[in-house]
């Protein structure tokens, strides 16, 4: 009996490495994703990937000069087909966004060949006769475990191995003398709250609009860039164009009003000298914005992923979470409230993903203005319980000159007013209410002792 060839993918097995070979990233992700040599089928492609794996390995680029320089130096450049292979290979590539369903593909093709192996194998040791019918059965029980725990999937933690680590990190933790142990927010009484904000945390800046949700954003993100130069910060801004922004970021850092930066009109020499000054601080921070109107989480991935993978990732900043595209073609309250749930946990998926806190900025409903106390709860999230539960902190953000006139006329008289920054959630820590200094003509944020000095 002639036995059917083994399932296999050749295409995903040609387009995974002309992804690797084309892009740089691709290598990282393939292998960091589990991509092994026993993933290609074909004996050509086998090759190429050991090559590119022992480059990896070594911290050498994966390009197509130096893997044919490899496959030249094992002596398995002409088995594979030479350069015609190499740019059949390349020409496959389109984008380096497939490469981990290109490793998935080839890992179910890997699982459904060693079932069958296993099941011939099974079939086989049946045939030939069973002496004892418990051995035969724990000989196959034991050969379809081992295809089963191939797979890739969350192992479970041991308590001594937890143990080890988290005590491992309160000694490190004590030895700094330092409470902030996140990245720091420049903001103290911010940060003795959160003790800097954590990795992989989800972080909601909620509030009404025209609160000042977004100059709270920037001025975050400007301080850790500022405090974490070596690393990028992310600012998707779907409501904002690029420019307005920096204009903003701008204003905030050197203390000039907005109005003039956006006319050019009144500016002095002070103006002028303080504006240059801030311009150079800005510009020498990693600032990437991305100012695309509608855009769905998987782009965002991408993108967070192609950013650190380049420059190192310290902060995403998204600005506001129910502008983000949702896949659901249905125009009803129900199916938007799915997909901002569906929103909210892949962005929590993000933050951990990539071990970096993301800050997604949220409206509140009109519920806050039927109530006699104006200030924000929990319950106010707009669309969406999910917001609140996926969150790791939420902050609500309220301003007195919003609602009450003489507030409003001393903040006008005064240049700055008093902001409160309620963090009503906070997983890992205390729930506590904060004030910072606010100046709506510059968006500036500071801290009050520094305000005053």
């Amino acid at each position: 009996m002639t036995l059917a060839a083994l399932p296999s993918a050749p295409e995903a097995e040609a387009a995974l490495l002309g992804t690797m070979l084309m892009f740089p990233n691709a290598s990282r992700i393939a292998i960091e994703e589990g991509a092994s040599a026993d993933d290609f089928y074909n004996e050509r492609h086998r090759m190429i990937f050991n090559a590119m794996s022992a480059l990896y390995s070594e911290n050498i680029g994966v390009d197509p000069t130096t893997v044919a320089t490899r496959l030249q130096e094992e002596g398995t450049f002409e088995k594979i087909g030479g350069n015609n292979t190499l740019t059949t290979l390349m020409n496959a590539a389109v984008t380096s966004a497939n490469t981990k369903n290109y490793v998935e593909a080839l890992k179910a093709k890997t699982l459904t060949r060693r079932m069958i192996e296993a099941a011939r194998e099974i079939s086989a040791a049946g045939l030939e006769g069973v002496t004892d019918i418990n051995d035969y059965l724990d000989n196959a029980e034991r050969a379809v475990l081992g295809v089963s725990r191939s797979r890739q999937t969350g192992e479970f933690h041991t308590s001594p191995e937890l143990m080890t680590t988290v005590i491992d990190r309160i000694h490190k933790l004590s030895s700094q003398n330092n409470t902030v142990v996140g990245i720091r927010t420049g903001f103290e009484a911010l940060d003795r709250v959160t003790h800097g904000f954590q990795r992989g945390d989800l972080i909601i800046l909620a509030a009404r609009p025209s609160m000042g949700k977004t100059a709270v954003a920037l001025n975050l993100a400007l301080n850790v860039a500022s405090y974490q130069p070596q690393e990028a910060v992310a600012i998707f801004s779907l409501e904002m164009s690029a420019e307005s922004l920096a204009m903003r970021l701008l204003s905030a850092r050197s203390r000039v009003a907005g109005d003039y930066l956006r006319t050019g009109h009144g500016l002095t020499t002070d103006h002028w000298n303080r504006i240059n000054e801030a311009g150079d601080n800005l510009s020498s921070t990693k600032i990437f914005i991305d100012d695309k109107s509608a855009i769905k989480v998987p782009e965002i991935f991408s993108k967070c992923r192609r950013l650190k993978n380049e420059h190192g990732l310290s902060l995403i900043l998204i600005d506001y979470i129910q502008l983000i595209s949702g896949n659901s073609s249905g125009r009803g309250e129900v199916n938007r409230q799915q997909e901002v749930s569906d929103i909210s946990r892949s962005l929590k998926a993000l933050a951990r993903e990539l071990d970096v806190p993301v800050i997604a900025l949220s409206q509140l409903s009109r519920n806050v203005e039927s109530r006699e106390d104006k200030k924000p709860q929990l319950s106010d999230l707009r669309e969406s319980g999910a917001i609140e539960q996926d969150a790791d902190i939420v902050m609500l953000l309220f301003r007195k000159s919003y609602y009450d006139a003489e507030a409003k006329q001393e903040a006008e008289n005064t240049g700055s007013e008093e902001l409160e920054i309620n963090i009503a959630k906070h997983r890992n820590g205390a729930t506590r209410r904060i004030n910072l200094a606010f100046e709506a003509n510059t968006n500036a944020l500071m801290n009050i002792e520094r305000h005053a000095e």
